[in-house]
């Protein structure tokens, strides 16, 4: 019989991680360990582990159930979908999904006698919905057996449940991100396209050029992006969405770009600057008489780049600037944009790479972030 009594002990103190450990350290023999079969059940479930965070398809069980039947050392070892049979190791018989259909139904563990070899299969669950089966072969079945392939499944469950939760903050920034890209469209396009319409007559030239620069913003900010782009075609965007902005306001809108030539390359959350310098025109802007000024400065800091959007308009108080960050629509009107972008920094880089604004009545407003130089994700 395999050592299935040291592999449940070892695959629970796996799942439930050091926490234990900390309050209650076990004493080691005086010789240290006699073998190497807690590192060998440890390895074989880290070998598993990155496929079955990829979710349950039929790619991920085929990578991980070779893992899996040597970590259990069953003679046959099969992962099943509600509906197929995904991979299996071993001499699997011909009764995978009949077997599988039974347990399916039933949502619970399943042994079958058989010659030559009997059957445990245990559910496969993910926010309490069964998604599939780990069904265990072998020539002697007990209750050692059943308790193993049952932790086993457990834990193959809880690798899919992170795959889920993965899945689910994609799904999530994707949303954010279309609904960025729609918060983009109504008043810009507006604004833009009534602008280049205004020189058609009397400068049918600064109309053309104007148009091309809207269908290159256009191009960029609609385009079937990745998560990441870089600083420079960042930069890009913001340069024509400015030189749009500028043949609306005309000499009233000043604004500077400086940025440090070491952080072109760096890698940035796509759309993360165009949203604020379009909050700057609105406030540096918006109700005054005289000339408004944007500045957008970017700095290298070593191993991050530092990057800053300001205006010299009326500012706001602390309050208000909470709100902002806050995404309350009612309360700010329009600021959703640096709310978006607040927490797509904070999901990407961790809590402390949010926004932060600096802003006071009448000393206009500065937004600054920090992206690290080296990204999470390849471009």
């Amino acid at each position: 019989m395999p050592t299935t009594a040291c592999v449940v002990l070892v695959l629970a103190a796996f799942v439930l991680g050091f926490a234990v450990g900390r309050r209650r350290r076990p004493a080691l023999p005086e010789g240290g360990w006699k073998d190497d079969t807690t590192f060998t059940a440890l390895h074989l479930a880290a070998l598993a582990a990155p496929s079955l965070r990829a979710g349950l398809t039929r790619d991920s069980a085929r990578k991980a159930v070779r893992h899996l039947r040597r970590l259990l050392g069953t003679h046959a070892l099969a992962i099943t979908s509600t509906d197929a049979a995904l991979a299996w190791d071993g001499p699997c018989p011909d009764e995978v999904l009949t077997y599988a259909r039974t347990t399916l139904a039933s949502g619970r563990t399943h042994v079958f006698a058989a010659e030559p070899q009997g059957a445990v299969v245990v559910p496969l669950t993910v926010d309490g919905q069964v998604v599939g089966t780990l069904a265990a072969y072998h020539d002697e079945l007990s209750a050692a057996l059943v308790r193993t392939v049952t932790e086993v499944a457990g834990w193959v469950s809880g690798q899919l449940e992170l795959a889920e939760l993965a899945s689910s903050r994609q799904r999530a920034m994707e949303a954010e991100m279309r609904a960025l890209r729609a918060e983009i469209s109504p008043h810009f396009v507006y604004n833009a396209l009534t602008t280049i319409a205004s020189f058609v007559r009397t400068d049918p030239e600064r109309a053309r050029e104007l148009l091309l620069d809207f269908a290159d913003f256009a191009r960029y900010a609609l385009r079937r992006a990745h998560d990441f782009t870089t600083l420079a075609d960042e930069l890009s965007c913001i340069d024509r969405y400015l030189l749009l902005e500028r043949a609306r306001f005309g000499d009233k809108l000043r604004f500077t770009v400086q940025v440090a030539p070491e952080v072109l390359a760096v890698p940035v959350p796509f759309l993360c600057l165009q949203p604020l310098v379009e909050n700057a025109i609105k406030h540096g802007m918006g109700g005054r008489a005289g000339r408004g000024e944007v500045r957008v400065v970017a700095k290298d800091a070593g191993p991050e780049a530092h990057i800053t959007v300001e205006d010299d308009g009326t500012g706001m108080d602390l309050e208000h600037a909470r709100r902002v960050l806050d995404d309350d629509p009612r309360q700010t009107g329009n600021g959703i944009g640096l709310a978006n972008v607040d927490v797509r920094m904070r999901q990407i880089y961790g809590e402390g790479y949010g926004l932060v604004v600096e802003s006071a009545p009448g000393a206009g407003t500065r937004v600054r972030l920090r992206v690290p130089k080296t990204s999470l994700t390849s471009l």
